[in-house]
């Protein structure tokens, strides 16, 4: 059922999901104010509403029901909400869930200004987030949190697989077309220093606001640069509509290559085959890998209309990972779950294997994909072909690498 919230309107609207359970005396001692809350925080509405949105709420809703709608005797109650992409308004609802709603943990926040400002203040309310929509590798390296991870994928990964890929593929000049905020400034960070690293140059870059609709100019100044490869620094309906405008404009018919840095199968979806084949993209899970991940796809397509990416599926293992965790502490406070986030193993359909870091990163394997081409595809959401694994270790920065300040006090 939904809950309107006064002063935020559609801001605050929430769910809950979980039917009432009767907690015992015991379960009431370990699990504060008689039950287990888990904010679901992103974008519904506005440009990465496909990425992650109202479906990274269904992956929610899937782990509680397969968790067993309960936990310790409690029941888990799952809300929602929309942030706008706004850093203010995400930090308002987070503060409300926390002070208000009795919220254990935030999950999902898509936007990396949004992660950022909400794992700041839940640092200091002292409770769990576990980012899984948002990019930014500063969520783990010099921005991290004792109570923060990062779960599904982030701008180092992406400059390892994708930028990687380009490069020796001959790719060895860039320009950079980024979104200007964190996100996008982060991303770019990371290609430039993996594609310096490897003997190449970014040539030049421009910055766009979120959300714009007009990218000529911008694409005019990739074009006239001469670099090889024009980096994509942006995500849902911005990346969508750059590579729309990039065909208008004949740029790939020139011989450059377009790199879509933060692309997913929703993406790839929305704009079709004739106009994403040939992309090479990073994801941290693909729906067609194995039976699990079809088994699970399926199920997830039978609720949404829709296959999940990574976010989403994501999204699910983060909710899942939570209660396990606070299962295995027999309580939900939050040092005691911290604690065990850090020292269990992530096995489910999305992460075989995956391990936490001490700066909260998850570790685990990403895939480096090529979409097919139209004719190559055999049902509508049958869009990529495997080119890589890419081991976890060698995507994401070393503990040590990251810049987080609390790493040398967590490293043994």
């Amino acid at each position: 059922m939904t809950i309107p919230r006064p002063g935020y309107g559609r801001a605050l609207a929430a769910a809950l999901i979980a039917a009432p359970l009767v907690a015992g005396p015991a379960a009431a001692q370990a699990i504060s104010d008689g039950a287990v809350r888990i904010g679901i925080l992103n974008d519904q509405s506005g440009v990465y509403a496909e990425f992650g949105g109202r479906s990274s709420i269904e992956a929610a809703r899937m782990a509680v029901e397969d968790f067993g709608g309960s936990v310790n005797g409690a029941p888990i109650e799952l809300v929602s909400a929309d942030h706008q992409n706004k850093p203010d308004i995400a930090s308002g609802i987070a503060r409300q869930w926390y002070d208000r709603d009795k919220v254990d943990a935030i999950m999902e926040l898509t936007t990396s200004s949004v992660a950022l400002a909400v794992q700041g203040l839940s640092k200091e309310k002292k409770r769990i987030t576990i980012t899984t929509g948002a990019a930014t590798s500063d969520l783990t390296g010099k921005q991290c949190s004792p109570y923060g991870y990062h779960w599904a994928y982030d701008t180092r990964a992406l400059a390892v697989g994708t930028g990687g890929a380009l490069v020796q593929q001959g790719g060895n000049t860039w320009f950079m077309l980024t979104a200007d905020y964190a996100f996008g400034h982060s991303l770019e960070a990371e290609i430039t220093r993996y594609v310096t690293s490897k003997g190449g140059k970014v040539v030049g870059s421009v910055r766009h606001p979120l959300a714009a609709q007009d990218y000529s100019s911008f694409l005019l100044q990739a074009q006239g640069s001469g670099a090889k490869v024009i980096g994509l620094a942006n995500a849902g309906l911005d990346t969508s509509n750059a590579i729309k405008q990039a065909a208008e404009y004949g740029i790939t018919q020139g011989g450059q290559r377009l790199a879509a840095l933060l692309f997913t199968l929703a993406e790839v979806h929305g704009l079709g085959l004739q106009v994403a084949q040939g992309l090479t993209l990073t994801e941290g899970w693909y729906w067609d890998l194995n039976d699990e991940t079809r088994a699970f796809g399926q199920r997830f397509m039978k609720r949404t209309g829709k296959m999940p990416n990574m976010i989403h599926t994501g999204t699910y293992s983060a909710v899942l990972q939570y209660l396990k965790a606070v299962k295995a502490a027999g309580t939900d406070e939050t040092e005691a779950v911290n604690a065990k986030l850090h020292a269990m193993p992530v096995d489910d359909v999305f992460a075989k294997g995956g391990t936490v870091l001490p700066n909260g990163r998850m570790v685990h394997d990403m895939y480096l994909f090529e979409v097919k081409k139209p004719a190559e595809s055999k049902s509508e959401w049958d869009l990529y072909r495997l080119l890589a694994t890419i081991p976890g270790a060698e995507a994401y920065a070393k503990p040590e690498e990251s810049g987080c300040p609390l790493t040398a006090a967590r490293t043994p």
